[in-house]
């Protein structure tokens, strides 16, 4: 199972935080700052898997951000790292070479609405894209969806709900 995804950059800024565990804010703060440390001060010739607390960090490197999941210690680290290279590969799809930026300025590129609100109001509630392809792709801490093409074929029905 994923415990939490985490998107950073080099100097530690996390752009991307999904968590599929309760925790408290100050201990996701900590998580952040430790599994930055973790992943950035590590040697590139060593594998992308270390060990973290009771759990397994699997992380990859893209540009300048580090995309970071945690998962539990007899959990596949290579279909993981696979399923890390799939979400970028979806992300340059949406964002055309997706880059730090597209995670911070793209904010209100898709808009879900609750119990019926309609864009204009007040009450709706403005979602990252990012974050609706993650939720197309991972499902309370599982991989959901492993097809590209599916992902990207809901991703298209939703923008055309807008």
């Amino acid at each position: 199972m994923i415990r939490f995804i985490l998107l950073q950059n080099r100097q530690g800024k996390t752009r991307l935080a999904k968590y599929y565990i309760p925790l408290e804010e100050s201990e996701k703060h900590k998580v952040e700052y430790e599994v930055h440390r973790l992943v950035v001060n590590r040697d590139p010739k060593f594998t992308n898997f270390v060990e973290f607390r009771t759990h397994k960090v699997i992380y990859r490197r893209y540009a300048g951000l580090f995309f970071s999941l945690c998962v539990d210690i007899t959990d596949n680290e290579l279909a993981y790292l696979e399923s890390i290279h799939l979400f970028v590969e979806i992300l340059d799809h949406f964002f055309s070479n997706v880059c730090e930026l597209d995670l911070v300025f793209n904010f209100h590129k898709l808009w879900l609405c609750l119990a019926g609100f309609r864009p204009d109001e007040y009450s709706v509630l403005y979602t990252v894209q990012v974050y609706l392809i993650l939720d197309e792709f991972i499902l309370a801490g599982e991989l959901q969806e492993t097809s590209k093409k599916a992902i990207i074929e809901r991703m298209g029905e939703l923008e055309k709900l807008d």
